[in-house]
């Protein structure tokens, strides 16, 4: 008998992709990774109460302290005293004449209009005063230290002589005393505290401010805002100060119109034997920005009255 040997049957399409590719995997579901709780709606919107935190010890801040601004003291400078008493001025501490009584009487209306006395109000910036004249010459710088050697005099008043004289500045060498920069560079440069220029002086109560360096627009320095600034922080610094300028005179320099606007007082020196009536018209229209104007008679040698001031004392001199 003959045996017929069957042939095995070619694997079909699937069965050959079958061995090529893991269908068993493929048909096995996804894993499913484990994801957190679901966030509530509270938490979205911050209203999660967190666990209570223990408070801060609660920090005191102490308020700074203001720092006292300390000027450094200055040193003294002597004044020339033989120079003032070859030059006819007023000696501190010397014996009472004449010219000593003269100025006591100068100053009293100057005070009392400064102060109000008893029979008003304070003049306004009255204790602030220029000193001027009409022409060169006629004694303004003379007058002006010698009120303000009797005005150092006084037991509560502290004077500061500044020199306002810039073309022709005199009283640091009438007094003998050597000195640099002054009231214009003050005004010139913000940054300069007029009071770290004031000389001290070997005279009690007794200050100068030097004239500084002159400038070629001087009038139109003295018209600034600075001005009024570095005046006023002069005349309020010390509320016993009475501060007196030398000015230039009214006819021949202009500074002197401009200082009379930031003055209570003018002190108008009038020399007996030069002065003209016109010139002392003109030179007062000219500072009539200052509401108290006062005239000094220089130079007289004749007064016409009783008085003989010093005599009393046993001085004529």
């Amino acid at each position: 008998m003959t045996q017929t040997r069957q042939t095995p049957a070619a694997p079909t399409l699937i069965e050959r992709a079958a061995q090529i590719y893991d269908f068993a995997r493929v048909a096995r579901p996804p894993a499913v990774t484990p994801q957190a709780p679901p966030i509530a709606d509270e938490a979205r919107l911050g209203l999660v109460q967190l666990p209570p935190v223990a408070p801060e010890t609660p920090v005191t801040i102490t308020p700074a302290q203001p720092v006292k601004a300390y000027r450094i003291s200055r040193p003294v400078i002597p004044v020339d005293i033989d120079r003032l008493r070859e030059a006819g001025f007023i000696i501190p501490d010397g014996p009472p004449g004449t010219l000593v009584e003269e100025f006591r009487l100068v100053k009293r209306q100057l005070i009392l209009n400064a102060n109000g006395g008893t029979r008003g109000k304070p003049i306004e910036h009255g204790r602030m005063i220029l000193i001027c004249s009409a022409q060169p010459n006629e004694g303004k710088t003379f007058c002006a230290v010698n009120l303000a050697l009797s005005l150092a005099s006084e037991r509560d008043t502290e004077v500061l002589l500044v020199d306002a004289d810039v073309a022709k500045p005199e009283v640091l060498s009438t007094l003998g005393l050597a000195g640099d920069a002054g009231l214009m560079d003050a005004l010139a440069d913000p940054t300069i505290d007029v009071e770290d220029l004031v000389i001290r002086t070997s005279i009690a109560k007794l200050s100068v401010l030097p004239a500084g360096k002159a400038l070629h627009d001087d009038t139109e320095l003295l018209a600034s805002a600075r001005t009024k600034v570095v005046l006023e922080s002069l005349a309020t610094s010390n509320p016993n100060r009475i501060v007196i300028f030398d000015s230039a005179p009214a006819l021949a320099a202009s500074p002197a119109s401009v200082l009379a606007l930031h003055v209570g007082q003018v002190l108008m020196i009038v020399r007996a034997d030069r002065t003209t009536e016109a010139e002392l018209k003109d030179a007062i229209a000219l500072v009539d920005g200052c509401d108290t104007i006062s005239l000094l008679l220089n130079a007289a040698s004749f007064a016409g009255g009783t008085r003989s001031f010093g005599s009393y004392y046993g001085h004529d001199k």
